[in-house]
């Protein structure tokens, strides 16, 4: 991946998770922070795509890293974890999938519709099965490595 196409890639998928994030009313103040993972997920979905093109592997991948940035955002910006998960999922969920499975359904495209059907409950699992092993993780990992120390007077 270019320079050039990874800025675009990363860009515009930024702007469709904070997009997705605003119908969502999620807090102006945590934009960003849900275009970031919404992001970090897409481009790192499409690299893998290019390296094993594998459209569940990638979303394995990719949702690894996503969870795992909505897991530190949430902690460290004191938010629930689905304001940065919820909008950050949005671009690889496999939308697309869903439309053809149905689509060719309705063509009477049996074959089809089972070879898509398939496919798209095998990313869906893969985003759950992901989203699980990071969501098991110790939160330990995810608090700040320097927190300030309370000290409790006697």
């Amino acid at each position: 991946m270019s320079l050039t196409e990874f800025i675009y890639q990363f860009f515009i998928s930024f702007c469709g998770t904070i997009a997705f994030g605003a119908l969502f009313q999620v807090p102006l103040k945590q934009y960003v922070f849900c275009g970031i993972t919404g992001a970090a997920g897409w481009v790192l979905y499409v690299w893998m795509m290019r390296v094993q093109p594998s459209p569940v592997f990638a979303s394995l991948v990719a949702v690894l890293l996503l969870t795992a940035l909505a897991r530190l955002f949430s902690t460290r910006r004191k938010a629930p974890i689905t304001v940065f998960l919820l909008c950050g999922i949005f671009p690889l969920v496999p939308g697309a999938g869903i439309y053809y499975t149905a689509y060719y359904f309705i063509m009477g495209e049996t074959t089809l519709t089972m070879i898509k059907g398939a496919e798209t409950i095998k990313i869906a699992g893969a985003l759950a099965l992901g989203m699980v092993l990071v969501l098991g993780l110790p939160n330990g990992l995810f608090q700040p490595i320097f927190q300030k120390k309370v000290t409790q007077k006697h």
